[in-house]
């Protein structure tokens, strides 16, 4: 038995010499990367792993080589094809070989990469994203916001050293318009993995003090347009999205855009373009300013104009209307004069003939009068006697007729 046993190194060597006879051409695989890591020579040291469909279990694992004089090409060039860094946690399709050392054990050697796989898998991701925001019903929220008429107070999400946060602030502060803006940095770190965690903890802060600020600004400027993936992340893209200030995006990449552009309320290419975005909403509001000022101008000359027409117009009709009052006054006067002579006149009629009845009465009632119908006086002592229980026996009266008179004295009552 122990002279048939094989040593170790005998038996990968005839692993060696049975995968390279069973596999010997190569292959095109899928797999998503983990673990990647270069070393000083230029060489690329990799894993590729396959999950199960919840994603969460590993099914497959490989390790991977690239040497350096094909990962010096192959990189750059996956980059500038995807816009996606070559690095852990993206799907690749992958042409190796199938590799077995004896000291290193299995591994897959990297000949060459389709970008288009992966670009297709990003696209996907993003596909998923945005439909599972729309099912929630938040993918447009934060586009459904109104920008305020003057964004004046920025809270800013960069990279404090970022070359782009430096355009933006400049930008801001050197128009022509010499608008005042106040900006707030919360920094954050916009390349690499932690920019999720980063930009996410950014937004607490700023959503911890809303009553401060009109607007969110995101920039990113100065980084490789290969490290965007970190802003392709569902938490990411639904804070954006339900968040209650209006978020503006400028994260330098012009050919596509990520999924926190897609539910941002204003996407734009560059931080100096956001800059410039803002300055646009301000000149928007001084160009209404300017407009409602001239409209005021214009309507209070053109009121004046109208004013001076009416009292020029009214001064030439005061002395046709004085003169057609007084006429009108004079002819009122004189009617009333002729209504009162009239009145007088019938009034004074009137009491002449109350007067002249009167005075008839009064004459019919003269004594003389009476005593012509046969009527007497009876007079004792030059008085009329009314009541006969006056007089006594032996008073002398004078009995006046309407002619002459008679004396009598009195015998009995």
């Amino acid at each position: 038995m122990e002279e048939q046993a094989l040593s170790l190194y005998e038996l990968n060597g005839l692993v060696k010499r049975s995968i390279r006879s069973c596999l010997p051409d190569t292959y095109w695989v899928q797999a998503e990367l983990s673990d990647v890591r270069s070393n000083y020579s230029g060489h690329c040291y990799l894993e590729f792993v396959q999950k199960d469909v919840s994603g969460n279990n590993l099914v497959a694992k490989a390790r991977g080589t690239i040497w350096s004089n094909v990962y010096k090409m192959l990189k750059p060039y996956f980059e500038q094809e995807t816009g996606q860094a070559f690095t852990s946690g993206i799907k690749v399709l992958v042409q190796v070989s199938v590799e077995f050392h004896e000291l290193y054990g299995y591994s897959l050697t990297v000949l060459d990469i389709d970008p288009t796989y992966t670009v297709g898998d990003m696209a996907r991701k993003r596909r998923e994203i945005l439909r599972r925001l729309e099912e929630e019903g938040v993918i447009d929220l934060n586009k459904e916001l109104e920008m305020p008429m003057l964004p004046q107070r920025v809270a800013v999400i960069s990279s404090a050293t970022a070359a782009g946060y430096g355009d933006f602030c400049s930008q801001l502060n050197q128009h022509s318009r010499e608008y005042t803006f106040y900006t707030e940095l919360f920094p954050a770190i916009m390349q690499g993995e932690r920019v999720e965690e980063s930009v996410l903890a950014a937004l607490d802060k700023i959503n911890e003090r809303l009553d401060e600020f009109d607007v969110v600004v995101i920039i990113r400027g100065g980084g490789a347009t290969s490290d965007l993936s970190g802003f392709d992340t569902y938490l990411l893209a639904a804070s954006c999205a339900q968040f209650p200030l209006p978020i503006i995006t400028g994260i330098g990449h012009e050919r596509d855009d990520t999924v926190i552009d897609m539910v941002a309320h204003t996407r734009v290419k560059t931080p100096t373009a956001a800059a410039e975005y803002l300055i646009a909403c301000m000149d928007k509001v001084a160009e209404q300013l300017d407009e409602l000022t001239y409209r005021l101008q214009e309507g209070v000359r053109h009121r004046l104009l109208w004013e001076q027409r009416r009292l020029d117009n009214l001064m030439q009709r005061i002395p046709n209307m004085a003169y057609k009052q007084l006429s009108e006054a004079k002819y009122h006067l004189l009617s009333i004069q002729r209504d009162l002579c009239t009145a007088s006149k019938i009034f004074l009629a009137s009491k002449k003939h109350r007067l002249e009845l009167l005075q008839q009465r009064l004459n019919d009632a003269l004594p003389e009068k009476q005593l012509a119908r046969g009527y007497s006086i009876t007079l004792k002592d030059g008085k009329a006697v009314k009541d006969a229980s006056v007089l006594e026996e032996g008073d002398t009266l004078v009995t006046m007729l309407h002619q002459g008179k008679v004396e009598s004295v009195v015998k009995t009552k």
